[in-house]
C-alpha cells in the first residue's frame, strides 16, 4: 500500500463552469456547449430553497437523441440530474472517485462557501489529477 499523495479536486477541477436555466431548450443549451467547450452545464437554482441541477452530454444522447425527441421541443429541466452531489475543493481525489463510484455518477460541481466554484469528473481526475503525467 503506498502513502502516495494524490491531491485535492481543487488541482483537477475546471473553474470554467456556464450556469443556464432549466427552462432553456436542449437545442439552445447544446449551442451554449458547443461556443464555450463544455461537456456539461450546471443548472441554476429557481430560488434559494431550490437545488442546483446538471446537465451532460449523457443525457441529451439517452434522453432526447435516443429517444428520438426534437432537442428544440425539450426544456432542460427534461433531461438534467438534480438534486447533485457536490463536492468540496479540498476533498482528496481518492474519495471523489470512490464517491463517483459509489453513486454511479461521472461529473460533481465543486462548491465553497455555498457558491459553485468549479466542475470535476472522471476525465479531469484521471488527466488532471495523477501526478506524473508529463
Amino acid at each position: 500500500m503506498t502513502n502516495q499523495n494524490w491531491g485535492s479536486v481543487r488541482d483537477c477541477m475546471r473553474t470554467d463552469v456556464t450556469e443556464v436555466d432549466g427552462r432553456l431548450d436542449v437545442l439552445s443549451a447544446l449551442k451554449i456547449m458547443k461556443k464555450v467547450g463544455a461537456t456539461s452545464l450546471i443548472v441554476k437554482r429557481r430560488d434559494e430553497n431550490d437545488e442546483y441541477g446538471l446537465l451532460l452530454f449523457s443525457d441529451i444522447a439517452k434522453k432526447v437523441i435516443a429517444q428520438n425527441r426534437a432537442p428544440e421541443r425539450v426544456n432542460v429541466y427534461e433531461v438534467m440530474a438534480k438534486p447533485v452531489l457536490m463536492v468540496r475543493p479540498d476533498m482528496d481525489i481518492r474519495y471523489c472517485a470512490r464517491m463517483f463510484d459509489n453513486f454511479g455518477i461521472s461529473h460533481a460541481p465543486v462548491v465553497e462557501n455555498e457558491s459553485i466554484v468549479g466542475i470535476v469528473s472522471y476525465y479531469l481526475l484521471v488527466l488532471q489529477g495523477l501526478p506524473d503525467l508529463d
